[in-house]
Parts: structure tokens; sequence; C-alpha cells
């Protein structure tokens, strides 16, 4: 019997596309799910999928792989999540739980986890109070100004106690951040890790190396992955990570200082391009026969 797998994702995304892609080829059937395309109807108790003027009954999948729910991260995130754990209420599985994605979106949410794990972070305030995000910054010198809801760095700042415009700025990102999130720069050995897991099993760590003149590791700024083989503490910390956020497939960001390893975040969406990039690791393909497997045995 066809197993019927859909995927939230983004249309024009790579690894969204990769994914349904795959799941076609080992099942005969794929669906790239648009969250803009969604709509709950009471009357019918269901969401459907809209392609036109044809319209899908999600109830009919056996389960949905939630690849990536919106470009770029937003708070607006979360009544999707509201619709899609409705959809799980109804029966349909999900890889990973929808309660389970938003620390994966929510900077403030991950960092809480992570703290809660005693895991090693680098040093991080949150505050709505200007005048303790200014002490903060005289203490940690030199602070990385995170927006709560960001990927691949997009919107981060750099802001140093030492700079002469360091009350405007802060201001200025104030007005469009309400609570912010400082966190001490690091130095790094010019580049970070993506160490990663599908289910309780390790697949394998790349390095972000960073571009010239880039002050961080992402691809939009220049960087590129590499293969790399981490020390087996961080393979083991980062296990830590995985199992206290509990997702399928995990992707845990972790640097290499002289005082040992620190953890950035943890994602369920990123991955897919380093590890084929890095290994030749088609993540893909295993996330399909992991769900496959797991729909087997349920």
């Amino acid at each position: 019997m066809i197993k019927k797998i859909g995927v939230v994702g983004i249309k024009d995304a790579w690894s969204s596309l990769h994914l349904a892609q795959t799941i076609g080829e080992a099942t005969g059937f794929s669906l790239l799910i648009d969250m803009h395309r969604i709509s709950f109807d009471s009357q019918r108790n269901t969401l459907f999928f809209h392609d036109g003027r044809l319209e899908f009954d999600l109830r009919e999948l056996d389960a949905v792989i939630i690849k990536k729910i919106s470009h770029p991260y937003e708070a607006s995130l979360a009544p999707r999540l509201d619709l899609l754990e409705f959809l799980e209420h109804a029966g349909v599985r999900f890889f990973p739980q929808p309660q389970r994605v938003s620390a994966c979106y929510n900077r403030l949410a991950n960092t809480m986890i992570l703290q809660k794990a005693g895991l090693p972070m680098p040093p991080t305030s949150i505050t709505e109070s200007f005048d303790a995000a200014l002490k903060t910054i005289e203490n940690y010198n030199v602070v990385v100004c995170k927006p709560l809801y960001s990927t691949k760095a997009e919107g981060m700042i750099l802001l140093g106690a030492d700079d002469p415009d360091l009350e405007e700025k802060l201001r200025k990102f104030h007005a469009s951040h309400r609570l912010l999130y400082l966190q001490k720069k690091i130095e790094l050995p010019g580049y970070d890790l993506a160490v990663t897991f599908l289910g309780n099993e390790y697949l394998g760590t790349y390095a972000r190396v960073k571009g010239k003149d880039a002050w961080d590791t992402t691809t939009r700024s220049g960087g590129s992955y590499f293969a790399f083989n981490p020390p087996a503490q961080v393979i083991r910390l980062a296990d830590r990570a995985r199992e206290a956020f509990g997702l399928d497939f995990t992707s845990v960001d972790v640097a290499l200082t002289s005082d040992g390893p620190v953890f950035f975040e943890v994602s369920a969406f990123g991955g897919f391009r380093g590890l084929k990039e890095a290994w030749g690791i088609d993540v893909a393909a295993r996330y399909v026969t992991y769900v496959l497997d797991q729909l087997e045995n349920r």
C-alpha cells in the first residue's frame, strides 16, 4: 500500500524540492505543502491544501515531514504550528512533531533548552532593558545582537563597547527588537560546526568555513562546507542537545574554542546541503527511509 507523505516546505528551496522528489521516487506519491495555501474548515473538521481550484484533504496523508514552514523566520509562525498540531491530533504522523519545532525557530526558546540541559554556550544576556544591555556590552566588550527569529545570521549586528556610536546603534536595534538578545562574540578558529543526527543515529559533521572579510561563517556571507571529524566529546555533547530537543533530523551548531566546545543552537531544518557537499550524504534519501520505517513499526 502506498504511503502518502507530504513535505511542509518552500517551493523554490532546493532542500524542500529534493525531499519531496525523493519521497515521490520511493512511494509514488509526493506533495510539497506551502503553508500559504493551507486552510482550516471547521464544518468539515480538516485542513486543506489548495492548488488552483483543486483541494487536497490533508487528513489523507500518512505522515508529514516539516522541512521549512516559512522564510524569513518570524513570530507569526506560531499560528501555522497550531494548524499543523490540529492535523497531528487528527492522526497524521509528523516528523518532527509541531510542538517540537517552535524552539527551532525561536532563539530564546532554543537557548533556554540548551541552558536547562547544562550545555556550554557563549555568555548570553537577554533583556528588554536598554541600560542592562549597555552594561552587558561593557562587560562582554563585543557582542552579537541577534533577532529572536532569523537564520544564517540574517539581521544580526556586531556592537563593541568602544564604538562611539554604540548607544545610537543599540537604540536603533532596540526599536525593532524589544527583547534584546546579546551574545558575547567569541574567537572562532575560522569555522564552526554542524553536528547532525537522524533519530538516535549520528550522521556526520561538517564545518562552515567563513569567507574572506566575513565575521560569520554562513554561506550567505561567502562561507563554504567541508567534512570534519570532531572529537568524541563534541559528538557526545551534541547528542545531549539532540535528546533535549526531541527532533527526528537534528543539526547542532557548535564552535571549538580555547575553553572547549560551545553550543549556539539546534535546528531541525538545516544540514541537507552541508552534508551533501561535505560528505556526499543524501539526507533526503536517509530521512525517507527513516520515516517509512517509523510508519511500518507504528
